[in-house]
């Protein structure tokens, strides 16, 4: 090569010219093995430079060739050589030994040159060597076998080891790049791997699936064995390493204590400690979560895990609690689900008996039995229900009066029931007993009132007041509601007990409910009101039998008789009342064809006097429907159209004839279905659509079809062609969809113009209907994606030559009279101008 890398002191004048060219030549050649400068150079003057070049390259490799400024003949090389670059004296940089960017990733040079005498000329100048990686460093675990362990049920994802492997090759390239995977897993269940490693980090952590199925029970260990290579694991020729990992499954502690019980009420100084809960690892924050967002909750925890009621719990305020406790990472993020804990407030007999009201009272009728309940007396204790803390035991302790002798009632120790225990009683002795009921538990007693009414009992019956209450007469229009008449009946029982309530009711006379009897509860006087319309009709006279009861069944052998019932005639006179139709709302459906008399439906309607009726039509808008006045049929007298009206509505009056001649009107719904009667059409004005002239390519355009008919749930359906066979060499048409077709251009020959292309669209109705239309595509220049269209030369505007006249003659007239005015004022002189400033300040300007 003729390149001596040992004899760097050669000078230049010893340099022959054909070594100098072999020397740029090889220069070159080893440039594009080696490396290259930021500059992309060979050769150049002495200047700051950095070059890149591979390690491990062969020895005597040449850099560049530096160029010296007389009167430098010599350069000099100072700086990290590590005895690897030298620098010959006609500048020529190189390096004689193998480059390893593992022992140094950049060599900082110095470059001087220097005169025949050896003093700098120019520099030291900086070189950069930066020495690039190649991948020739296999990746190392930094162990041959790791152990670990993991509780069970761990929180899938998060690393419980980490296993690592150093690359002494560039990590800032793919050849310093790591990746891990986990290769073996034993024992392998199911195929199913339990263990996931993160393949950047190392992090071994567990799967979904392990989380959930991990049992120290049925493998207490498992075996991975772990590959780590470089070049990111995406080169078949990356260097790998594998290590063995042994892992030990531990038992969940991260459980949900057994529920507990906390005594209510307690003295103990608070808060106290009640139970522990323990995350798998330390570092675990742990926190309470109250499920049941009560206005207090009284448990607190600690950051060991321990548990503590803060204060005293009252059953009778709250008997239960149920909370959560939560572990999470420093980050706050739930290490594993949270656990329920579950506390039962234990009673004490801390509550006495309750009454449960002010005075209890109860009834007994004048003539019960010995032995019949009279009630049962039922009180309240706020302790805990089915325990000894709650069970309540009764007795009587007074009774007042004691006539006609103490002891007439008694009470069951535990169930409350009281009952009549001595003999009959009477309301005309006593009405009223007054009883003091004791109530207890283990610990408490509390008095209690009870009150007992003797009631009358039902051995008197209603009586009326007479028995035959008239006439009386009452048109059918009579409103609803109105009261028609008062009767009354006494009762001789004891007053505002069922006993003497009086309640009404119709037993003959009114078979359709059509009157009504209401009660004074003070009186029992008794309202007849009419609840239904009365109908002459139906019925003109009305024989009404009214029977008074009472809500309390009479008592045995006492019946109902003739006193307690009383008649009255009712007489409803007719008036005259309009028509009624059958139906408010009269449907029907036809054909928007039909022909001109097609019947379309029929109404009816009859007069509450059997009067004749007349039929007609209103709001017979469209002229569309008529009538027969005598049977109610519609028939269709004009045209339908649907696309016109596709629910036509009219009214039907029913008019009776003779008498007042009242009317009725209902409604009268006629639908009208579709026929295909519509050809297609285009579906907006397509005046702008365009193609840019000239066409560079094919071009085409887009337009869209529709018709009036009603279209099915698929949407129109046309078919699209052009009408004319002389077209087809220029244009064609393609169908997009049901509604849309795009128009094409078949060549680029068109001229700057407006064309109308007929194109024939046919719809999918039975039978098909066909339209051609004329679809205007204007051929123009365009200016920034737009049509333009130079404006044409019209009448009465003037040409360019013209203005430009115009133009130069304004001018011509401005210079004129600017220069007779100059001329003036030179005439005047200084004095007048002075004057004359003087003047026109001392006057105002006036108009």
């Amino acid at each position: 090569m003729g390149l001596n890398p040992s004899q760097p002191g050669v000078s230049v004048q010893k340099t022959t010219m054909m070594q100098a060219q072999l020397n740029c030549l090889c220069l070159l050649m080893l440039y594009l093995t080696t490396g290259y400068s930021q500059q992309r150079k060979f050769s150049g003057p002495l200047e700051p430079m950095t070059f890149s070049i591979f390690e491990g390259q062969e020895a005597s490799q040449v850099i560049f060739q530096f160029k010296a400024k007389s009167p430098a003949v010599n350069f000099k090389l100072t700086g990290e050589t590590d005895g690897i670059f030298q620098i010959q004296s006609d500048g020529l940089l190189y390096h004689n030994k193998a480059l390893d960017r593992e022992t140094r990733a950049v060599h900082r040079l110095q470059v001087s040159t220097l005169d025949a005498q050896g003093a700098t000329v120019e520099g030291p100048v900086p070189i950069t060597i930066e020495v690039k990686d190649i991948n020739d460093n296999r990746p190392m675990f930094l162990q041959q076998k790791y152990e670990g362990s993991v509780r069970q049920n761990s929180r899938p994802g998060k690393p419980f080891m980490y296993v690592n492997a150093t690359d002494l090759d560039d990590p800032a390239t793919p050849n310093g790049q790591l990746l891990y995977e986990i290769v073996i897993q034993l024992p392998m269940l199911n195929n199913i791997m339990y263990f996931q490693i993160n393949n950047k980090t190392g992090g071994i952590s567990l799967t979904v699936d392990g989380s959930r199925e991990l049992d120290p029970l049925k493998n207490p260990s498992y075996n991975l064995v772990v590959s780590v290579k470089d070049m990111g694991g995406q080169n078949e020729n990356s260097f790998s390493d594998s290590t063995s990992v042994d892992i030990i499954v531990k038992e969940n502690i991260w459980k949900a204590p057994e529920p507990l019980e906390i005594v209510e009420n307690s003295t103990d100084p608070h808060p106290i400690k009640i139970t522990q809960v323990q995350w798998n690892e330390p570092g675990a924050r742990y926190s309470l979560v109250d499920k049941e967002k009560g206005p207090k909750f009284p448990f607190s925890i600690d950051q060991e895990g321990g548990i503590y009621v803060t204060q005293p719990l009252d059953r009778e305020e709250k008997d239960s609690y149920v909370f959560y406790a939560t572990a999470t990472d420093e980050g706050g993020k739930w290490l594993s689900v949270p656990l329920e804990i579950r506390v039962k407030v234990k009673d004490i007999n801390d509550n006495p008996p309750t009454c449960p009201s002010a005075v209890t009272v109860f009834e007994v009728q004048e003539n019960e039995n010995i032995g019949s309940n009279i009630g049962t007396f039922t009180a309240h204790d706020e302790d805990e229900e089915n325990t000894v803390n709650s069970i309540l035991g009764y007795r009587i302790v007074d009774q007042i009066p004691k006539f006609p002798k103490e002891g007439l009632f008694l009470v069951q120790a535990y169930s409350g029931v009281f009952q009549l225990a001595a003999q009959s009683l009477k309301k005309q002795d006593t009405p009223q007993y007054n009883l003091t009921v004791e109530v207890a538990d283990k610990d408490f007693k509390t008095l209690c009132d009870v009150q007992i009414h003797v009631i009358d009992i039902n051995d008197q019956i209603p009586i009326f007041e007479k028995s035959d209450y008239g006439i009386l007469t009452l048109a059918e229009d009579t409103a609803v509601g109105s009261t028609i008449l008062t009767i009354q009946a006494t009762d001789a029982d004891e007053p505002f007990t069922g006993s003497s309530k009086i309640l009404y009711r119709i037993t003959q006379g009114d078979s359709d409910g059509r009157l009504g009897v209401d009660t004074d509860p003070q009186t029992n006087a008794g309202y007849v009101i009419i609840k239904k319309p009365l109908d002459f009709e139906t019925a003109t006279i009305h024989d009404i039998v009214f029977q008074a009861e009472n809500p309390e069944p009479l008592v045995y052998g006492v019946n109902y008789n003739t006193s307690s019932s009383a008649t009255f005639k009712l007489i409803v006179t007719d008036v005259n009342e309009a028509p009624v139709f059958s139906q408010r709302i009269y449907q029907a459906k036809v054909s928007e064809d039909a022909a001109v008399g097609t019947k379309v439906g029929n109404v009816t309607a009859r007069d509450p006097e059997n009067l004749d009726i007349s039929y007609s039509l209103r709001d017979d808008r469209r002229g569309w429907l008529k009538i027969d006045p005598i049977t109610g049929q519609i028939s269709t007298r004009a045209p339908l159209d649907r696309e016109a009206e596709s629910m036509y509505v009219v009214h039907v009056v029913a008019t009776e004839i003779g008498g007042s001649y009242l009317s009725s009107i209902a409604s009268f719904h006629l639908t009208l279905s579709d026929v295909n009667d519509n050809p297609p059409r285009l579906a907006k004005d397509n005046a702008g659509l365009f193609l840019c002239h000239p066409l560079q390519t094919i071009g085409s355009v887009i337009f869209e079809a529709t018709d009036d008919d009603q279209q099915s749930f698929l949407g129109p359906q046309f078919t699209f062609s052009l009408d004319s066979e002389f077209l087809r060499n220029n244009w064609v048409v393609s169908k997009i969809n049901g509604t849309h077709a795009k128009l094409s251009t078949k060549h680029t020959n068109f001229e700057e113009r407006v064309y109308n292309i007929p194109i024939r669209i046919k719809d999918g109705g039975r039978p098909p209907l066909e339209r051609v239309v004329s679809l205007p595509v204007t051929f123009c220049k365009c200016v920034d994606g737009s049509c333009f269209l130079p404006a044409g030369h019209h009448s009465g505007m003037p040409t360019v030559g013209m203005a430009v006249g115009i133009l130069l003659t304004t001018f011509l007239v401005i210079g004129i009279i600017l220069a007779v005015v100059f001329i003036r004022i030179k005439k005047n002189g200084g004095k007048d101008n002075v004057e004359s400033a003087q003047a026109s300040e001392a006057q105002p300007l006036k108009n």
